[in-house]
């Protein structure tokens, strides 16, 4: 049900499609002042605004103005009895949807206000799907309070506006494609498309024609023209994953392409004009390559014009307990369960283990746990068994590398306000829920917390 506006100095109009609207399922406010009826605007916020153009002191247009400047995702279908070119070209212009002449036909404007109704919506939805992916991919959200991680949030603020070329390097699983969207999404481009394509899951040839798009006949099977993925990023951000494996005659064509902001398809001649922002990930040493010959040094210079290196897990251990406490609240939120605890034991294990598939990795382990666990805690026997294995051996090269003759008062104090400081960054700095965890009592925990800020 719609909130429609109908403002009209002739009485018997505003009944008429008052009547109309209300018979369709919608809830009308009819208004013969157009005084009254702009005063009204900002406590109905109405869906749609069906307005007369001629009327005493404030007009229709004046009513389209202030819904322009103050409810942009207000339709407005004007009603004019004089049905000439100028009052249409100049209500169209102004912002509305639509017009229609008196004496209209019951139909027709039934229709024009179905089909003005249909096109807010879509306004308004369309508002909504932007801000939503803008909130899912806001710097914010990428998991971590690690010095590392607060690097990468500083560097995506002071850079998402540019149009700068971006390199993200990082090993794989770090989270590099989430950083580039994350720079998409805080862009004026973030209303424009985010394209991605993985440089290493195609041959050159298939590459070269996803990229480029290719004319009709330009090879065998080449029945139409297709557009590349340049083109479909038009005034967005191409993203283009693991280009260290890209071959070294399409960096060339990537190179071009960057400097003359053109592309020509394959098999044809024209150029194609581009606006997009590009950005780069490897998850190999692009300088590496470099003096390897492997990678055009012209092209890394282009693209690392701002360089973003992503830390691996093992090196921002810190950030364990948060990206966990995250992992478990999505498992839940995805199964409709409530999210399952972590028992300390468990939590221990998986710090001391070293993450070679990083946080991908992590988040693999805890929904395998998630899934596997039986209690509404996850315990050590939950966890992969490369998990228990890794964190067994780290365990056993801790024992052996301990030196002898530490005072065993200064070893328990050292180790237990480890312990404790992990505990408290996995419950986001509740000591009532540390306390718990720990299985000791608050005052318990204070004293410790006392101790260890007098020892430091």
């Amino acid at each position: 049900m719609a909130r429609i506006l109908i403002v009209d100095d002739e009485q018997a109009i505003v009944e008429v499609i008052s009547n109309l609207c209300r018979d369709a399922g919608h809830q009308a406010f009819p208004y013969s002042s157009s005084e009254a009826a702009t005063g009204a605007l900002r406590k109905i916020n109405p869906h749609l605004v069906v307005v007369d153009v001629k009327m005493e002191k404030v007009t229709g247009f004046d009513i389209l103005r202030e819904c322009r400047a103050k409810f942009p995702q207000t339709a407005v279908i004007m009603i004019t009895a004089f049905a000439s070119v100028e009052t249409a070209v100049e209500a169209l212009k102004i912002g509305a949807y639509d017009y229609v002449t008196k004496p209209f036909k019951v139909d027709e404007l039934l229709l024009c206000i179905q089909r003005a109704l249909d096109y807010q919506a879509a306004l308004r939805e369309n508002v909504y799907l932007r801000r939503e992916l803008k909130d899912r991919y806001k710097f914010e959200n990428l998991i971590g309070t690690s010095s590392r991680m607060e690097e990468i949030y500083r560097l995506i603020a002071k850079v998402a506006e540019t149009d700068s070329t971006i390199l993200i390097q990082g090993e794989s699983g770090t989270g590099k494609e989430l950083v580039a969207r994350a720079l998409h999404f805080n862009s004026s481009r973030q209303q424009h498309p985010f394209v991605t394509v993985n440089c290493s899951a195609l041959p050159e040839n298939l590459l070269e024609s996803e990229l480029f798009g290719h004319a009709k006949g330009a090879f065998a099977g080449a029945a139409l023209d297709k557009a590349g993925l340049f083109e479909e990023a038009n005034h967005g951000t191409l993203f283009l994953d693991e280009i260290n494996s890209m071959p070294l005659q399409l960096q060339t064509q990537l190179l071009r392409a960057l400097q003359e902001r053109q592309i020509r398809r394959l098999g044809d001649t024209r150029r194609i004009p581009i606006d997009v922002r590009t950005i780069t990930a490897s998850d190999k040493n692009l300088k590496a390559k470099v003096r390897a010959g492997a990678f055009r040094e012209d092209l890394y210079y282009r693209l690392s014009v701002i360089p973003m290196d992503i830390p691996p897990l093992r090196e921002r251990l810190e950030d364990l307990p948060l990206l966990v406490n995250h992992f478990l609240e999505k498992y839940a939120t995805q199964t409709g369960t409530e999210p399952k605890k972590i028992e300390s034991k468990t939590m221990e294990r998986l710090a001391h283990y070293t993450w070679p598939g990083n946080v991908r990795e992590l988040e693999n382990a805890v929904e395998r746990a998630c899934a596997l666990s039986e209690d509404s805690a996850i315990n050590a026997n939950d966890l992969p068994p490369q998990v228990l294995e890794g964190a067994e051996k780290f365990e056993s090269n801790a024992e052996s590398a301990w030196q002898v003759g530490q005072r065993l008062d200064d070893f328990v104090s050292n180790h237990e306000r480890k312990y404790i400081e992990m505990t408290l960054k996995f419950n986001q700095g509740s000591r009532e829920k540390t306390a718990s965890m720990l299985g000791i009592s608050i005052a318990t925990l204070y004293r410790k917390l006392d101790l260890k800020h007098h020892r430091a």
